[in-house]
């Protein structure tokens, strides 16, 4: 008999942690597990979920909580965030094993409920999972690290890639885009035909915007806002530019390098688990020196490539989903 999987996120949107549970979902119906998916936008999640995981929305910890409810007798209840964790809590029917992934890097809750929720849930739980080092070390409670896993892509023939230096991620401040900003500006690139695109959407968009016409020329910084096809983009770009200092992973840049595509990130958070883990790694602590690395890349073709093809070796090493299901099936089991 297949283990049955219930995945359960308070959501209404589809952005990094709503991906992540679609495609673990995902991947362990291919590995035959019975699995079905509380929560995330509809039309994406449908979108993003394999045909034979079944799946409620959840816009409310309250909706959480009656699909949870809906669905007993799950083998093992798998909540992420605290207001999925408090929905099953909630749950009082439900006595099922309760994993929780924990996503970022710091104490439970965000809100003040989720802080007084927190005791609550920590007693319920069975056992947690972390996306990274850096998360486990920042969170309460021991946890078992499980990378998130991406698709692994087939080789393609080399072809020229675009002058572009592509950022993709939220436009909030967390995300620190104005140090790509700066570190395009340090690099002097616009001056040899290189641009700065930007996709994402965020509260920070307007000040971005000031700081680029205050620092560089006219269309050497190109805003796309919200895209759905980055992954196509990402096989254009020339080099990809991670600015955020507190990345729990960074699936993006687990993408780039799935896609052989060089990544420049900040020597923080995850990213000294990702790019870190290559020879010679992209890694800047400042925009002065992101902005070297962007010209020495830009300067040689051939480093570039080979410096993705190094990356693209990472990825396939330790950043597959079948890697990601794997692990955390043998979680699961543990506390059946």
């Amino acid at each position: 008999m297949s283990l049955r999987v219930l995945h359960v996120i308070r959501s209404d949107g589809f952005a990094g942690v709503e991906g992540h549970v679609a495609r673990l979902a995902s991947a362990q119906a291919d590995r035959g597990l019975d699995v079905r998916v509380i929560g995330g936008d509809p039309t994406s999640m449908r979108r993003a979920l394999d045909d034979r995981v079944a799946w409620r929305p959840a816009v409310t910890t309250w909706d959480a909580f009656r699909a949870i409810d809906a669905w007993r007798g799950p083998d093992v209840l798998h909540a992420h965030m605290t207001a999925a964790e408090l929905a099953a809590v909630l749950a009082l029917r439900n006595s099922s094993p309760l994993v929780a992934t924990r996503h970022f890097g710091g104490p439970r809750g965000a809100s003040v409920a989720g802080r007084l929720a927190a005791p609550l849930i920590r007693r319920r739980l069975s056992a947690q999972i972390a996306i990274s080092r850096y998360v486990a070390e920042r969170i309460d409670g021991p946890s078992v690290v499980v990378y998130p896993g991406v698709p692994t892509l087939p080789e393609q023939p080399s072809s020229p890639r675009e002058r572009i230096i592509l950022v993709a991620q939220r436009l909030e401040s967390e995300k620190r885009a104005d140090d790509a900003i700066l570190a395009f500006a340090e690099s002097g690139l616009s001056r040899q035909g290189w641009r700065l695109t930007i996709a994402g959407e965020g509260s920070q968009r307007s000040a971005l915007e000031r700081l680029a016409a205050d620092l560089l020329p006219p269309d050497s910084v190109r805003f796309l806002g919200h895209r759905s096809d980055v992954a196509d983009l990402m096989t254009r770009a020339g080099i990809l530019l991670a600015p955020c200092r507190v990345e729990g992973l960074g699936l993006t840049v687990v993408e780039a390098m799935a896609a052989g595509l060089p990544v420049v990130a900040s020597d923080m958070g995850a990213h000294r688990e990702t790019v870190g883990g290559v020879s010679d790694p992209a890694l800047f602590t400042n925009a002065a020196g992101a902005g070297a690395l962007l010209r020495r890349l830009a300067a040689d073709d051939e480093e570039r490539e080979h410096y993705g093809e190094r990356l693209r070796a990472r990825q396939r090493a330790f950043f597959t989903l079948e890697e990601q299901a794997l692990a955390t099936e043998a979680v699961y089991r543990s506390v059946l």
